[in-house]
């Protein structure tokens, strides 16, 4: 009985070692040049090609803001936004980073305000974003009209850009539930082509997404049966006033990260990255607190030399990354591996690109090692590539 035992162990093993060798001969075939780490849930490399070779991660570092969200944050986080009305009902929002405060959540928070102040008429609105200095700039972002360079603000609506339709000198919105504003018209206008499109505020004067945010909040006020009579001006909230409401996101962080993981949201992911560094910290945000915290937590799990942050979205090539040190991240972020879009094969996963990397990694359904862990990094130009090495993967292991 245990010697048939023993023989099928044996027959077992060399057929997953022939299994192995085959997806590597496949894997140099289709990427020779490409970085390929395959990893069991045990820590056994099962493929490693120039896997010693350190990686631009483009927008797999998400999976690492993400990993460090929950860590210091915690799934249940909320972002807040805090309203203050001084004696002549002089209406103060002070932003605090929320990446998800969308029209829906305007929607809601509206109503909520009003039932807290009355709806007597607000006789001035002042936008406090001095959570966020005013020169923040995040390695990597670029002047340019496209969502993914989205400034980072305390105070900013819709991924701080402007869904519309432009016809001539006509705009509308393209969304239904986002009122069109005198700002978002004179934005697109301004800079974008004719037909529907999405385009980030412009970077040039940080104050515009502020003043932005605040013509939203005044429109969904309205429809709430609210009004703002008087001037809108960018300020602070005057020392001892106390909040007359705070609202908390309807999401929580866990949801948002999967919105940012899903979208790949460059935004997103740098205003949670932000975070982290204040929520231990202490405001006002900096890229260095977050850089530091980050390091902090790399450090106690050995990964401080592994995986190098300047940013959160992955949109600055001065990420560095091995593979070894992302596989072993990927371990310790699989209990929340369903965060991450999911193949026809159930494998879950995040793409990077830019404009010479391509990249992708996270956990392959395979049949006779279960999940395994999986960096891949290639080229430029070579998107689909790499599906056709997940492909590999998940049909030979």
């Amino acid at each position: 009985m245990w010697s048939r035992l023993l023989a099928l162990a044996c027959v077992l093993a060399l057929l997953s070692a022939s299994a192995a060798a085959g997806v590597k001969e496949k894997v140099a075939a289709l990427a020779p040049s490409g970085l390929v780490l395959v990893l069991d849930a045990e820590g056994k490399e099962l493929v490693a090609q120039n896997a010693d070779e350190p990686f631009i991660p483009a927008s797999v570092t998400k999976i690492v803001t993400a990993w460090l969200a929950l860590e210091v944050l915690g799934a249940d986080y909320r972002f807040e936004t805090r309203f203050f009305m001084d004696d002549k009902r002089v209406l103060y929002v002070r932003g605090g980073g929320d990446p998800f405060l969308i029209s829906e959540e305007l929607a809601l928070l509206a109503p909520e305000l009003l039932a807290k102040t009355g709806k007597e008429p607000f006789t001035g609105l002042v936008l406090d974003a001095s959570y966020f200095p005013a020169d923040l700039r995040i390695p990597g972002v670029v002047d340019s009209d496209e969502p993914y360079d989205a400034l980072n603000s305390a105070l900013a609506v819709n991924f701080n850009t402007i869904n519309a339709i432009r016809n001539g000198k006509s705009v509308k919105t393209a969304e239904e539930q986002t009122p069109i504003t005198p700002l978002a018209i004179s934005q697109f206008l301004a800079r974008a082509p004719n037909g529907k499109s999405r385009i980030s505020l412009a970077q040039q004067d940080p104050s515009v997404c502020v003043r932005y945010a605040g013509e939203l909040l005044t429109a969904f006020i309205e429809k709430a049966g609210g009004k703002i009579e008087g001037e809108m001006t960018i300020g602070r909230v005057p020392d001892g006033l106390k909040p007359v409401y705070v609202h908390r996101q309807s999401r929580p962080l866990s949801e948002i990260l999967r919105g940012m993981l899903y979208a790949s949201n460059n935004y997103i992911a740098n205003q949670v990255f932000l975070e982290i560094g204040t929520d231990l910290l202490g405001g006002p945000v900096s890229l260095e607190k977050s850089v530091r915290v980050a390091n902090g937590v790399l450090a106690r799990h050995k990964l401080v030399e592994a995986i190098h942050l300047e940013e959160g979205s992955g949109i600055s090539r001065g990420n560095h990354f091995t593979a070894r040190g992302l596989a072993r991240l990927l371990d310790q972020f699989a209990p929340n591996q369903g965060l991450l879009r999911k193949s026809k094969s159930g494998s879950r996963y995040k793409t990077g690109t830019l404009s010479t990397v391509s990249t992708l990694a996270g956990y392959a359904k395979t049949t006779s090692h279960g999940d395994v862990r999986f960096v891949i990094s290639l080229p430029g130009g070579t998107g689909n590539l790499r599906f056709q090495l997940l492909r590999a993967i998940e049909t030979g292991l």
